[in-house]
């Protein structure tokens, strides 16, 4: 079964977080609520989120402050931001948000298609990329019994055979995802991070096909990045 992707909903007011979990609903995913930005950094120490929904405004730590923690945080610089904010802002105030790390920044009240549709392109990132984590683990697997049962070559080509099948499924999704993107005139950061998938799907095809019989030893398997 296929684990639900988290998705982290930051806010002060817990009205508008009932409000994010009923327009997120639809998405079937793992929804967590943090009501400050000291609560949400608490609960990046434990769980991997998707992406997450930040309000600007909060008292104490407010969501620049918030989203300044998480990004020096390796364990968290990575993951999209979403800033959500109630402020008639200027282009000085978008930029401090995209200064923060967001991926977006969405003023209130928003449509709540867009936003969903918005957190959903994360979401299928973030699985994409599980999936890839998953298939490169399979990979080492292979390389360190190819080494230790090297007298096994059908059990060998067999679980080559289910890596390539996983994998050129993988691929087809990813290459669906960036045709959505291209066409949908998503955001800049989602088309790279589907970029950059697609770089890292290549060198681990490229992985499985050194280690077909006669494409040359194990040991020439290039790294992934």
């Amino acid at each position: 079964m296929v684990q639900k992707a988290k998705i982290l909903l930051v806010d002060d007011r817990p009205e508008n977080l009932l409000a994010l979990e009923a327009i997120l609903s639809a998405l079937d995913q793992t929804l967590v609520r943090a009501s400050s930005g000291e609560e949400a950094l608490k609960a990046l120490l434990t769980d991997d989120f998707a992406v997450i929904l930040l309000d600007v405004q909060m008292p104490g730590m407010d969501g620049f402050e918030t989203a300044a923690h998480i990004k020096r945080r390796e364990r968290t610089r990575d993951i999209p931001i979403i800033f959500l904010t109630a402020i008639n802002h200027g282009p000085h105030h978008t930029f401090r948000g995209y200064a923060a790390g967001a991926v977006d920044y969405i003023s209130k009240p928003f449509d709540p298609w867009v936003l969903r549709a918005k957190v959903s392109v994360f979401v299928d990132l973030y699985m994409k990329n599980c999936q890839l984590r998953e298939q490169a683990a399979l990979l080492r697997l292979q390389l360190e019994g190819g080494e230790k049962d090297s007298d096994e070559p059908k059990e060998s080509a067999g679980l080559l055979a289910e890596l390539s099948a996983r994998l050129a499924a993988v691929e087809e999704q990813a290459e669906a995802l960036t045709k959505q993107l291209n066409d949908d005139s998503a955001d800049a950061a989602a088309v790279a991070t589907a970029a950059h998938l697609e770089r890292k799907l290549t060198g681990l095809r490229r992985a499985l096909d050194a280690l077909e019989p006669g494409a040359g030893s194990a040991s020439s398997v290039p790294s992934q990045n």
